[in-house]
């Protein structure tokens, strides 16, 4: 079927019909990913929390990235309130009260749980305030990363009206810039960097392969409404990218072991006539070149797709997801050895070979390899989708491919990525405030090494960071976890 299924299995239901899964039992994935659950994330999450509203009250920037060196380091750098990022600090907020009161024993018992759960909902109604307002947004197609990472948790954790109330807003928003025409909805109004100026309205029409994520929004008001066009658009959208974003792999990079179907890489953004719905030509807006495999673009296309087969249970759309998958996991696989570390200890383990390259075809730089840590905890997330979608199918071996797959991308991630300056939650009488583990070593975000942009071209580059989304989906990684009985 193409229309959204209200019906569709939660992430808590497969599991528990699932068969056991004997190679991820909780307790050991609890002992590999025990970093998840740290009182560190917590603590970070609160006090960028509280100290990014130091002379930004009422709220006019939201958290973006942490830089890792120069005289700001360690310290979110704030972006403007209506950039596209703005959604993801109060998603985290509200990711960690779900934990904290859904999954207490993965957060932490005793006294205390009581007043973190009422700094982080005191914290969250601040930050997630303004999010309101960005519901009746036509100019962007960032509703999905805008609205949902606060707004659903809201409405499916504290039954919050007005959070769902904003959902189906913010996805009627969305739905104006579906083109029956082009068979897609306008990611972008324009692109503008060197050598490119795609402005025009009238005769452009932009898509990127991130918009795959943004479809959720769609599917979600759907099966809260019974509004089957918002659902038919999302699919029509995800037909289309499926002949124009995808590049079916035929040379050294088209087989994986133990997978037989077809590899699929992606390219980032299509331009289309309007008038006539026809592609004109491809371009990267944030990756190395036109015919580069940008690595968070793919993992994008990752979790896009395998969410939409979540909804629709259409099998190209598997297969899409599949294919994207095997082929991020292969050029994991087959990225040189500068890429691995040696971690300190006893048994000198390495690590870093699941900690994405910020682009699969760029130059690289043998002596600090550039990474997108973001990129892997997305696919991350989406590689979990994958896998309860295969396994609700009684495909219990390819899950099991993807769930173990997914680990291992976050346990590398964690033992790479991880910062060390990490910080513990300190109560003292009614009072809830954070200080650092070692005096005066702070960083602000949970994960270093993510890659905004390096795209030569563009008039605004910045890497090698932490950065608001990479800790999202990390969080969220860790709520999966929990809902599918998994920890």
């Amino acid at each position: 079927m193409t229309e959204a299924n209200s019906d569709s299995v939660g992430e808590e239901d497969v599991f528990k019909r699932a068969q056991p899964l004997a190679a991820s039992a909780p307790s050991a994935i609890s002992a590999r990913l025990h970093e998840l659950y740290d009182e560190n994330i917590t603590a970070k999450i609160l006090r960028a929390a509280t100290t990014c509203l130091e002379r930004n009250y009422p709220i006019t920037e939201c958290p973006e990235y942490v830089l890792q060196s120069g005289p700001d380091a360690g310290k979110y750098q704030l972006r403007e309130a209506d950039f596209w990022t703005c959604g993801f600090f109060p998603g985290s907020i509200y990711s960690l009260l779900e934990r904290w009161i859904r999954y207490p024993q993965s957060a932490g018992k005793g006294t205390n749980s009581s007043l973190i759960i009422q700094k982080l909902h005191e914290l969250g109604g601040i930050w997630s305030e303004p999010i309101h307002h960005m519901g009746s947004r036509t100019d962007t197609h960032d509703m999905g990363f805008i609205i949902q990472p606060s707004m659903r948790p809201r409405w499916e954790v504290f039954h919050d009206e007005k959070a769902l109330s904003t959902i189906l807003t913010a996805a009627d928003s969305l739905y104006t810039r579906y083109s029956p025409r082009v068979g897609a909805i306008r990611s972008w109004d324009q692109l503008t960097q060197k050598g490119v100026n795609i402005t025009s309205m009238d005769h452009d029409f932009l898509v990127i392969i991130d918009s795959m994520c943004n479809l959720d929004l769609l599917y979600y008001a759907a099966a809260h409404t019974g509004r089957d066009e918002l659902s038919v658009a999302a699919t029509r959208h995800a037909h289309k990218l499926l002949r124009t974003h995808l590049r079916h792999e035929t040379g050294v990079y088209s087989e994986r072991k133990g997978f037989s179907g077809p590899l699929f890489s992606t390219l980032h953004v299509a331009n289309f006539d309007p008038t006539t719905g026809k592609l004109k030509e491809v371009r990267t807006g944030q990756g190395y070149a036109m015919t580069s495999t940008w690595a968070r673009g793919q993992a994008w296309g990752i979790l896009g797709y395998s969410q939409t087969f979540q909804w629709t249970g259409d099998v190209e759309f598997l297969t899409a997801a599949c294919g994207l998958a095997e082929y991020f996991l292969l050029r994991l696989e087959m990225s040189p050895s500068c890429v691995e570390r040696t971690v300190s200890g006893p048994y000198g383990k390495s690590c870093g070979r699941y900690v994405p390259l910020w682009d699969f075809d760029a130059p690289i730089n043998e002596e600090n390899p550039l990474r997108d840590s973001s990129a892997g905890v997305i696919a991350a997330n989406g590689l979990l989708v994958l896998a309860q979608c295969l396994i609700s199918r009684g495909d219990h071996a390819q899950g099991q491919r993807y769930l173990d797959a997914a680990l291992l991308l976050v346990e590398d991630t964690l033992a790479f990525s991880l910062a060390q300056e990490k910080a513990s939650i300190v109560v003292s009488g009614s009072k809830v405030s954070v200080e650092d583990t070692r005096p005066n070593e702070t960083f602000d975000a949970i994960l270093k090494n993510a890659t905004a942009n390096f795209n030569a071209s563009d008039h605004r580059r910045y890497w090698d960071h932490g950065l608001v989304y990479g800790d999202y989906y990390l969080i969220e990684f860790g709520n999966r976890l929990l809902r599918m009985g998994l920890v």
